[in-house]
């Protein structure tokens, strides 16, 4: 299931009195995923028990979670960890045990004191070494090694928090895919190939932790993660203020390739002897907290303490170069469903991409044919001053036609990327909307703040307009344009002249939205939702009369996203403002619906209609294939992607489905077996830019895939390789 958000830490957790037989008798701090309390076994010894929180207990990730910490913490217990002393994954409050370990954490020590004096940095380096080659002799890789997981005790240093740790063997450090960690401390193979991940991301993590405490900051520094996560990629590290003896060593370990960093033994071998002379580091030693008898004082780490200043290991990090995310608010726009092919969207909202009719169901692996030519790609950039945003584009009559924020339309030679002939925009939108094809070789553009015009596709010779109202939406529909002002008035003129077909009210409709065109019925779906969000009305509109073919009335609070392979019409229904918790199938002429429900409630971006099989991508990267052919639905798989804010997936020939990111990227996953099969690398001209707003969805045409970046550019790879891409 996708990540769950707001997973700060919460004082539900503290309510139990008892964890187990062990007695809770005062709060260490708190994480994403639970409470750690100070506790005492029977016989005095002092425990730090970790209790995870009531809003996650019920949840299957989570307690799955938990139960992998546990079992790798017990795993690596020993003089450079806090030991496991008791744990009942599956309590209903799930709980760990841990010996507690007084003293402060190295983010604590740096944080009140500064940086390290070189002598205690060396002993620091070997001590982590040492803990970080028994972790791995173990089997175990921690993932998530930070100064906020690093205790200081006069006996050395001790690694906590094993939280999103993976044995070495785990099935589920392949399956999951997903790219969780404290950003300025995850290795470039973390954000590029989590699937890949391995000891040397730890040793990675070390030459970060190394430079946090000889400086103060990290070796790579931003006020957002997104771009701190690029620099780790892409950028060398800034070394500035580790001691000079030193340096060599951590900047070996914070080579980009995994390979090419030293393993902890060869760490500890290359400090030898002078580490072992040098003076140990005794940290001053925390107050205890406050116990019920009156004992204690300031509160003290053990085991784990509440999120570092900037970022929790449980808060998901998407891939590199992703600018931070401007959230909006969460009412939900009406809204809007449109078709890949031929999609003009002018607000946030909803899209669905459908490929053609054909047998849905779980197909047999297909691999491309041996390519005899192999297509290179190219880049253009449209916009190359100025804000940038991503151009949206659409493909036809073998040419590709674009519109930018400087590029009111402008055409493409699909095979070279060359721009054949582009024509000036007025004051642009901050998101451009994708041009569609109009009939007779002509070509329409349109903004949300004005006219949809007409170009001819040849030169580019500008063509009719569609006047100055300013409707929010335009939907090609056969030879006809359907447009909407979004307050009730509808109507529809001629793609050929641009002359107004028709402007009435559709009957039984007060403010209807238009939906997604059905090429083979010729028809314009339409919807309205009651004011009190209980029931929807559903129809189709013959879009050059305006005449209603079909209505009916169904409940819920649904939009339509397009058709099946046998004809029936697929709803999202919306438990809330922005959460889909079920698909509804509609049979047009009868009338009767299947309510099929979702694994779970999904904040869905949009989604891909193959057949019977619906493939919903959430906003979080989260992509389910739901075949809708099963008398109550049936998830055939599940992915996650790592992906934020995203575009409307597309599906391609050969099983394969396709979306872009709003970092630039284009993603390939198979459909078969629901796995990402190849990405393009980030397009944010080297991280300067900030992510794409709205994500235009990319174009599919034969063997090729073009998609968009917000640096202005417009691209294409090869669709038979993705793996190359």
């Amino acid at each position: 299931m996708p990540p769950l958000r707001g997973t700060g830490a919460g004082r539900e957790a503290e309510g139990p009195e008892y964890a187990g037989g062990y007695r809770l008798q005062a709060c260490l701090g708190a994480g994403g995923m639970g409470v750690v309390h100070l506790a005492a076994s029977a016989s005095g010894l002092r425990l730090a028990v970790k209790v995870v929180h009531a809003r996650y207990a019920e949840d299957p990730e989570f307690r799955a979670r938990f139960r992998q910490e546990v079992a790798a913490a017990r795993r690596v217990s020993g003089a450079f960890t806090a030991p496991v002393v008791d744990a009942d994954p599956d309590a209903v409050r799930p709980w760990m045990a841990t010996l507690y370990v007084p003293g402060p954490t190295l983010a604590d020590q740096v944080r009140r004191n500064g940086p390290l004096a070189p002598a205690e940095l060396r002993r620091l380096t070997a001590g982590l070494a040492e803990a970080l080659r028994d972790i791995h002799r173990a089997g175990v890789v921690h993932r998530d090694l930070k100064p906020s997981n690093v205790l200081l005790t006069d006996t050395g240093p001790k690694v906590i928090d094993f939280g999103i740790s993976r044995p070495v063997d785990s099935d589920l450090r392949t399956e999951t895919g997903k790219l969780i960690g404290s950003p300025p401390f995850m290795a470039p193979e973390q954000f590029q190939r989590p699937r890949e991940v391995g000891p040397a991301a730890d040793v990675f993590a070390l030459g970060s932790v190394l430079v946090h405490a000889a400086t103060g900051h990290g070796p790579f520094d931003s006020d957002s993660p997104y771009i701190v996560a690029y620099q780790v990629v892409h950028d060398e590290p800034d070394l500035t203020g580790v001691p000079e003896e030193l340096a060599p060593l951590v900047a070996r370990c914070l080579a980009k390739e995994p390979a090419e960093r030293p393993t902890p033994a060869e760490i500890m071998a290359a400090l030898l002897p002078p580490s072992y002379a040098a003076e140990a580091f005794i940290p001053a030693q925390r107050r205890r907290p406050a116990l019920p008898g009156g004992e204690g004082g300031e509160g003290a780490r053990a085991g784990e303490t509440g999120p570092s200043p900037a970022w929790d290991a449980d808060t998901p990090v998407r891939a590199p170069a992703v600018p931070p995310r401007r959230r909006v608010p969460r009412v939900r726009p009406r809204l809007t469903i449109a078709v890949a092919a031929a999609v003009v969207l002018t607000g946030a909202g909803l899209y669905a991409a459908l490929s053609p009719s054909e047998p849905g169901g779980p197909k047999t692996p297909t691999r491309p044919a041996e390519v005899a030519t192999v297509f290179a790609g190219w880049q253009t950039t449209l916009q190359k001053h100025g804000p940038t945003a991503a151009p949206a584009c659409t493909h036809g009559g073998g040419a590709l036609y674009c519109s930018a924020r400087s590029a009111d339309l402008a055409r493409l030679d699909p095979v070279t990327g060359r721009v054949l002939w582009s024509r000036s925009a007025p004051v642009r939108a901050e998101s451009p909307a994708a041009p569609f094809l109009l009939a007779d070789g002509l070509v329409g553009a349109a903004t949300p703040t004005g006219p949809l015009r007409a170009y001819a596709a040849a030169d580019g010779t500008p063509g009719w307009s569609s006047g100055t109202e300013l409707p929010e939406l335009y939907r090609q529909a056969g030879t006809a344009v359907v447009l909407s002002d979004g307050r009730g008035g509808i109507r529809a003129v001629d793609s050929r002249s641009g002359k107004e077909l028709w402007r009435h009210g559709l009957a039984g409709f007060v403010i209807p939205r238009p939906g997604p065109y059905d090429a083979p019925s010729g028809l314009l779906t339409v919807s309205e939702t009651s004011p009190d969000g209980t029931s929807t009305r559903v129809g189709a509109v013959r879009p050059r009369t305006g005449e209603v073919d079909w209505r009916h009335d169904l409940d819920g609070n649904l939009d339509p996203l397009g058709r099946t392979g046998d004809g029936a019409l697929v709803l999202a229904s919306f438990h809330q403002a922005s959460l889909v918790d079920a698909l509804v199938l509609l049979d047009p002429d009868d009338g009767t619906v299947r309510r099929l429900p979702l694994p779970h409630r999904i904040d869905v971006r949009g989604v891909a209609v193959r057949g019977t099989v619906v493939h919903v991508l959430d906003e979080s990267g989260h992509l389910t294939a739901f075949d809708t052919a099963a008398p109550k639905g049936r998830v055939l798989w599940e992915l996650e992607t790592g992906a934020g804010n995203v575009s409307v997936p597309v599906v391609g020939p050969g099983d394969r489905l396709y979306f872009s990111v709003q970092d630039g990227r284009l993603l390939a996953v198979d459909t078969v077996r629901g796995a990402l099969i190849g990405q393009t690398r980030p397009r944010l001209l080297n991280g300067r830019l900030e992510y794409a707003p709205l994500v235009p969805p990319p174009l599919v045409v034969g063997d090729r895939v073009f998609g968009t970046a917000p640096d202005g550019s417009v691209f294409a790879v090869d669709a038979r390789d993705p793996a190359s891409w």
